[in-house]
Parts: C-alpha cells; structure tokens; sequence
C-alpha cells in the first residue's frame, strides 16, 4: 500500500542522512529498540499525593536523570527494556501527577494563564476535557513518517489568521469526539496495529491537551513512536515533561520575529520561547523534523531569521520547507487586513528559501 501510495516513504528509508538523522525514531518503529513511554514505566520513582508541586518537580528531575542514564544505555545496545523489573510507582505516574497539578492553575502553554481548567476554560478554550476531531492513517505527511497515525486535537493556544484547521482550532474547540485517557489509549493502540508508523499528536495543538495525552500511556503497552506535532508555544515545565516521553518531535518554527507572530498568530514573545523549546529538544537529544511554512512577502523577516537561527541552533534537525500556503480564514475574509499574506507563495520566494537552506547546509530535500 505504501509503495503504491506514496513510494517516497519507502526509498527515503535508504537516505543516509535521513537514517542518521532519525535513527532513535526508526529503530522505534521497527521495534528494534523500546518507545521512551515504556522505558518511563520502568524506572522507579517515589512521591505521594501529599507531595507539593516543588518537592515532585525535585523527584522529577532526579528521575529525569536516571531515565536519561538508562535510555543513553538502551540506545547504545548495551541494555534492554527487558532487563528493567515494572515498579510500583514509575516515572510515568510521576509525569501524571505533576500535569494534573498543572492543569489546576494551567501553564501548559506560555500563555500561563493559570486557570484552574477542571471548573473553567483557559485561553484554549478548554477546561480539563480533550475533543478529538479525528484520527487516521495519514498520508501527507513528510515521508519519513508515512502512514502517521494522526490524532487530530480541537482547539487552539494560537489564533493564527491563517489557519487552515480554523474549523476545529477555532470555530469548534469542542467539536468531534470527547476522549478521556482510556479512550485515546484505545485509539493510539488501534492505529499501530492496523500498521501507523507513529503516533502523530497534532491539532488544532496538542499541548492544552497535555493531561489526557501523558495519562492515556499508562493503558498503553504497544511499542509505538510518539510524535509531537505543535506550534511549540509550550511552556518550558511541558518541554520537561515530554522529553522522555517523545521519539520525534515534528515542531513548528513559522515567525523569525515578534511582531509577525503577535499580529498573525496573538503570540506574544514568540521567538525567544519557540526558539528555546526547539533548542532544549534537539539537545536532549530528540530526532527532530522542523516544519518552516514559506509564506509570501515573509522571506527576509521571517524564513531567513528563522532558517538562519535552525543551522546555528539545531544543526542535527531536519528540516522541511513547506509551500503549501494558502489564503485562508481571517486572511480570506478581511483580504485588505491582511494584504501581505492574501495570495500564495510565489515559485520564486520558494526558490529563494531553497537556495538559503542549501547556503546554510540546512538537511531539506528528503522531507520537504
């Protein structure tokens, strides 16, 4: 089906630099090597619910530190997820309780609200319930990751004047299917044995979803890579959190400045934070396919800085260069507003893009 489908996701297995560039996140789903969630589930960890939120971010990180001992271990063959005995407490059920504390004054995202979403909605205009707009074998994506098993989140911690998910990011935050963990368990399993090579969390965004998607681990035991697809406007505690749960990560890196991202997307200090996150994930280090969305008028404020600041930052990443925009939702309906973006992106911006990435030594072609 693949070869029929898309023949590119077979032959980009071949690339070299594709192979060295995501070896953790093959070796995963060849299941050749354990995904970073069941590797959790085995290291031991202690707390209990009287515990404040700053003596389990204390057991956290010594925990972190011995996860990361562990997964350097596995990775390098030296030891595997068979040799670890099931605690009776794990790093997972550590990660569990901290964002449900977190989701009671909410700094999922840098919005730092600080809602308490089991009563109210935050800025996402979500309290404490996930909606699920669909799920599916996805076959658009970079072909590294194709077949994604691709969950689709409501909802939105951007306001993207563009959006091209604004149906279920904006219009419709509660729209599609009410999940809880045991139910988005049931979906990621499914998806990996109907054949996914990952588990794609994207929206809409993931990250106000963070609660559901970190519980819905402890019902799974498939061995699967997980795959952050966000904005990336997550706050540094989540970056925390997902660092050894995530394979791949599949982040978004749109603005090369403030000010487009505050008038485009009411993201304020978007560099400095996005910036940071993608750094703290290339270093850990997680296998990364960095997403820039080429958009027209935006070659020097935006797709250089941020071309620029990824061959400087996170060398090892890849990186895809996306065409695919198009006018759409706020951009359509107030086209004088936003005049600089109202048409798509010329062949010869695109061009231009491509030529800086080759100047920068930037790893595009097999993914974009």
């Amino acid at each position: 089906m693949s070869i029929l489908l898309r023949p590119d996701s077979i032959i980009v297995m071949g690339d070299p630099e594709v192979k060295s560039r995501l070896s953790w996140y093959i070796s995963v789903m060849r299941d050749e090597k354990p995904a970073k969630y069941l590797i959790c589930k085995r290291v031991n960890a202690e707390f209990n619910s009287e515990d404040n939120i700053e003596e389990l971010w204390r057991e956290h990180d010594k925990r972190a530190r011995e996860f990361k001992k562990i997964y350097d271990e596995i990775r390098e063959g030296k030891l595997s997820l068979n040799e670890l005995q099931v605690p009776k407490i794990s790093f997972l059920d550590l990660k569990i309780e901290i964002v449900n504390r977190m989701l009671r004054e909410c700094i999922f995202c840098e919005r730092r609200c600080k809602v308490d979403r089991r009563v109210k909605a935050g800025f996402c205009k979500l309290d404490a319930n996930t909606y699920v707009s669909s799920w599916f074998h996805h076959w658009g994506e970079e072909a590294p990751l194709v077949p994604s098993g691709t969950i689709f989140f409501s909802s939105c911690n951007f306001r993207c004047v563009f959006c091209q998910n604004y149906d279920i990011s904006q219009l419709h935050p509660h729209g599609g299917v009410k999940v809880n963990a045991e139910i988005l368990a049931k979906i990621s399993t499914t998806l990996r044995r109907e054949g996914v090579r990952n588990i794609n969390y994207v929206g809409g965004e993931p990250t106000p979803n963070l609660h559901t998607i970190v519980s819905s681990l402890k019902y799974m035991n498939i061995n699967v890579p997980l795959l952050w697809n966000s904005n990336m406007y997550c706050s540094e505690e989540t970056i925390k959190i997902l660092l050894e749960i995530i394979d791949i990560g599949l982040p978004d890196f749109k603005y090369g400045n403030d000010e487009c991202a505050k008038r485009l997307s009411a993201a304020e200090n978007y560099f400095k934070i996005v910036a940071r996150n993608h750094k703290i994930m290339h270093d850990y280090p997680i296998d990364m396919i960095i997403r820039h969305l080429v958009m027209p008028n935006h070659i020097q404020c935006c797709t250089k800085p941020v071309l620029k600041w990824i061959s400087e930052n996170t060398p090892r990443a890849m990186v895809n260069i996306m065409e695919q925009y198009r006018p759409e939702y706020l951009v359509e309906k107030y086209p004088e507003r936003y005049s600089d973006i109202n048409r798509r992106v010329s062949w010869s911006e695109m061009n231009e893009a491509y030529e800086y990435a080759e100047k920068l030594g930037i790893c595009y072609k097999p993914v974009s």
